[in-house]
């Protein structure tokens, strides 16, 4: 497999990462993937903070590899679920459904790294100016709340947008898919069903 910026800048294994699918990616999910060299990342799509904290305990109990929680922004309990995360100490933030703009700060300020999912260029570069560790450049053929472009089409756009490491999103499901994100300028490939 091969290695890449994202691997050294978190501290993974393998350049990739396990999508955050609501209510399927829990802690248990999360620290396997983590325990198999890529990053497990755990889902709080609608729950409340104390279910994405118990998550993030399993996880920790399983795994002392890093781990990341996906903050779906449309969901009601995200301003509460943006605090867990720095209460429990998680070393990376993917962010879904909106603009985590109001966050960053604070997770930054955590040491977490904060890795929002894009689907324009122009949140790429609104991102990249307010300090994002990397970008998930996730295309319409992903599950959840995504832009209009296709993946082949977005991830070049956003790597030529920005100088921070790009995870390609959205219909990748084998080797071939992964070939053809790194050839389009990605570091890392995020998969989930």
């Amino acid at each position: 497999m091969i290695k890449s910026p994202i691997c050294e800048l978190l501290g993974i294994e393998y350049p990739v990462f396990q999508g955050g699918m609501a209510w399927i990616a829990d802690g248990n999910l999360a620290a396997a993937v983590s325990n198999g060299g890529g990053l497990g990342i755990i889902a709080a799509g609608n729950a409340p903070g104390s279910y994405i904290a118990e998550q993030i305990k399993i996880a920790k109990r399983k795994t002392d590899k890093p781990i990341g929680v996906n903050i779906m922004l449309m969901n009601p309990f995200a301003d509460e679920v943006a605090k867990v995360v720095v209460e429990e100490k998680v070393e990376v933030v993917t962010t879904g459904a909106g603009n985590p703009s109001k966050y960053i700060k604070e997770w930054i300020a955590a040491g977490i790294k904060v890795i929002p999912v894009v689907a324009s260029v122009a949140m790429a570069k609104l991102m990249t100016r307010l300090g994002a560790s990397a970008l998930i450049a996730e295309g319409g053929e992903s599950g959840g709340h995504v832009g209009e472009l296709t993946t082949l089409v977005l991830v070049p756009q956003v790597c030529d947008a920005t100088n921070l490491p790009v995870i390609a999103a959205g219909g990748i499901a084998d080797g071939r898919g992964v070939a053809a994100s790194f050839m389009l300028g990605a570091s890392g490939v995020q998969m989930g069903t």
